[in-house]
């Protein structure tokens, strides 16, 4: 059934938004939160992957370029776990060279948004991961 509702319909949604930049992280949770999500926030890979295993997100938002651990790695990461290889992935990335896009589609993520994304290309991605 697809809603034109574009509020409120996302309530108890459960997102993780993985980014290095706390900008970013407080922009799409405040966003997320106002559509009624629970969101999960983590600034790199490792601290993310204890949170995936903990909470469980619904969808999950990962930055292309941080230390330590980079999206790419993150992503594959998750696809590469039984339990969570199913859970959608989208990249983010300033970045969106074609490249840069192939890389994110060969470890396995669903989507591929260029920063600074929009509140619609944000929700759109989770409409069309999450919802029916």
């Amino acid at each position: 059934m697809e809603s034109t509702d574009i509020s409120g319909n996302l309530s108890g949604l459960k997102v993780m938004v993985i980014d290095d930049s706390k900008t970013i992280r407080r922009t799409a949770e405040t966003l997320l939160k106002r559509e009624g999500c629970d969101v999960v926030t983590a600034s790199d890979g490792f601290e993310a992957l204890a949170k995936i295993v903990e909470q469980h997100p619904h969808i999950i938002f990962v930055d292309v370029m941080m230390p330590r651990l980079d999206g790419y790695q993150t992503c594959a990461l998750i696809k590469n776990n039984q339990v969570f290889k199913s859970t959608p992935v989208i990249m983010l990335s300033s970045r969106d060279g074609l490249f840069d896009k192939a890389k994110g589609r060969i470890v396995g993520s669903e989507q591929y948004l260029t920063k600074p994304f929009t509140r619609e290309e944000l929700l759109g991605a989770i409409r069309s991961h999450v919802t029916a």
